[in-house]
């Protein structure tokens, strides 16, 4: 009867037959879609779990070595991110264990993290409210230039154009002057009979799904306060996509959307002021996509902090 060891010792081992024929140094190797739960605060105080895809890599700087030692990024993965929530101190303790488990192969380490995170929202006007899953994707890297952490979400919400406004508003005053005569009084309840009528109405702006991409670093010392980032967003747009919908909430977020005309690059600085206020946020990086209704492109335009260095046109 064999020993653990003597079994292993029989078990073969080709990664480390070296191919020198092929020899070269690797800039990143590793294992992308790894399924792990994680446990997360967005900023309320409540760890929730979730089911998160990881990718864990490290470079292989010896072109002699034939490979680096998957099964241990694995095994760090499971062991680290189980052990407790979420946070800088414990992704920069897993990259140093990546480091450190291929000390003879490897001088940086990075990894992803990706999962969605339910935020629960009320409707605008009903009293009712309804689930929200917001992706979530932290991307964090250790090398000798020191350790890099981003948090990236996004947020959904309606675009209205207007210069689509301002067109159906000619339309609407020029069916106004074919249906009453300037020389006659106008009969209050009759104006008011027409405004609700579809005849009053000839022509309604275009209006899009739209998604604001944000990038995120954090000042130091800083913890993922994801729930209040997308509050600032959601607030400074006007517009975020609705949960729970009674009519008084459709008839609310018309309303909004009336009050928040946005070109993409309007949405762009609303969001641009929003996150360069939060003291908390080192640096952003935004991309808007407003998913036109009116042509088969989209609209985009991209903002960021404008540190030295940062994310700057970065697309």
């Amino acid at each position: 009867m064999h020993s653990h060891e003597n079994t292993a010792r029989l078990l073969p081992d080709v990664a480390v037959q070296a191919q020198p024929h092929l020899a070269g140094a690797l800039d990143w190797v590793g294992m992308d879609g790894i399924e792990v739960p994680v446990r997360f605060d967005a900023g309320d105080g409540q760890v929730e779990r979730a089911s998160a895809q990881v990718g864990a890599f490290v470079n292989l700087t010896r072109p002699d070595k034939r490979g680096i030692h998957m099964s241990r990024l694995y095994l760090l993965v499971d062991r680290h991110l189980s052990a407790r929530p979420l946070d800088a101190a414990t992704i920069e303790g897993l990259l140093q264990a990546f480091l450190e488990s291929h000390r003879d192969l490897s001088d940086r380490a990075r990894i992803s993290i990706r999962f969605d995170h339910l935020v629960r929202r009320p409707a605008l006007r009903s009293g009712n409210s309804g689930w929200r899953a917001y992706p979530v994707s932290i991307e964090a890297s250790l090398s000798a230039d020191g350790f890099q952490l981003e948090l990236g979400t996004e947020v959904v919400y309606s675009s209205t154009c207007p210069a689509s406004a301002a067109l159906a508003r000619q339309l609407i005053q020029e069916q106004f002057a074919r249906d009453f005569d300037a020389a006659r009084p106008l009969d209050h309840a009759t104006v008011m009979a027409w405004l609700g009528s579809e005849q009053g109405i000839v022509a309604t702006p275009h209006a899009q799904r739209s998604v604001a991409r944000l990038l995120v670093r954090l000042a130091d010392g800083v913890g993922f306060n994801l729930i209040s980032t997308l509050d600032r967003v959601e607030q400074a747009l006007g517009t975020p996509v609705q949960t729970a919908v009674k009519r008084e909430d459709e008839q609310a977020f018309a309303l909004a959307n009336g009050g928040n005309l946005m070109f993409c690059e309007d949405a762009a600085r609303r969001i641009q002021k929003a996150l360069d206020a939060d003291p908390r946020i080192a640096d952003f990086h935004v991309r808007l996509e407003h998913q036109e209704s009116l042509h088969p492109h989209d609209a985009v335009a991209y903002a960021s902090k404008g540190v030295p260095g940062g994310y700057g046109s970065a697309a």
